[in-house]
């Protein structure tokens, strides 16, 4: 037997998220799929973590095991030739038995995207939230910086998370503009890009993290209440849960193997 990882993106708009559903519709089952198509074997696959419906991946890692003999670098150009044309495998690789794409995980990156120009993107309205209002970016950034560290991080996980802990590790979180899109003289702000990196996630935690930034933005809540609301341990007590077409799983990190 042969333990493969891969990595894979996707446009998550019109699937159920990446865990296999009743439906049949989720980026899971059509990888899954497409390996049985290539090799006849039904295989499952085990990702880095679950990513919700109209969540996208830019880097999602995944493995399994396979007795097939194709060598590691066909394997991107047969998947692809079967799968839809928003799911892609762009590496792959054999690894040892023992390495499994969750638990061997040593740190994410997810993205978020804030489309803060007056109106959105045409081609990209399905990766951005788009909101026209003015924000204050400044006073967003400055709440980040109470989110680094370890902390329990309840105040940000959904009600329905069965996690036996919430803590959780924050290495860093920035937020990055792009204002090459904003047009002369108008009240165009660009692209908020929020990066978060820690060595696991809740489950809505980032998307949390967005809405209650956002509530930041707009001056309903200061920077330092980011504080407050992460000592509270309680879900009422931060902002609303942003939408989940602006969230990206940008990347996975491995030690000893990226």
């Amino acid at each position: 037997m042969r333990n493969i990882c891969m990595k894979v993106s996707y446009d998550g708009t019109n699937y159920s998220g990446f865990q296999t559903q009743p439906d049949g519709n989720a980026i899971q089952d059509y990888l899954e799929k497409a390996i049985e198509m290539l090799t006849g074997e039904k295989v499952k696959i085990h990702a880095s973590g679950r990513t919700d419906a109209g969540v996208h991946a830019y880097g999602q890692v995944f493995h399994f095991h396979t007795a097939s003999k194709i060598p590691v670098e066909r394997w991107c150009m047969a998947l692809n030739s079967r799968l839809p044309r928003d799911i892609m495998v762009t590496e792959a690789r054999e690894v040892p038995m023992e390495f499994h794409s969750r638990r061997s995980a040593k740190r994410k990156t997810y993205r978020y995207t804030i489309n803060a120009n007056q109106f959105p993107d045409l081609f990209r309205r399905n990766t951005e939230l788009h909101h026209p209002g003015k924000l204050n970016v400044e006073a967003m950034a400055e709440g980040l910086k109470y989110l680094i560290g370890t902390h329990d991080y309840t105040s940000f996980a959904s009600r329905h998370s069965t996690k036996p802990s919430h803590i959780r590790t924050v290495y860093d979180v920035h937020i990055e503009r792009d204002q090459s899109m904003c047009r002369p003289g108008t009240r165009d702000q660009g692209l908020i890009h929020l990066y978060i990196t820690g060595n696991g996630f809740l489950q809505h935690m980032v998307r949390i993290i967005a809405g209650t930034l956002l509530e930041v933005g707009k001056g309903r809540k200061k920077p330092e209440d980011i504080a407050s609301i992460l000592e509270a341990k309680d879900r009422m007590k931060a902002g609303p849960t942003a939408e989940s077409k602006g969230l990206i799983l940008w990347n996975v990190e491995y030690e000893n193997f990226n």
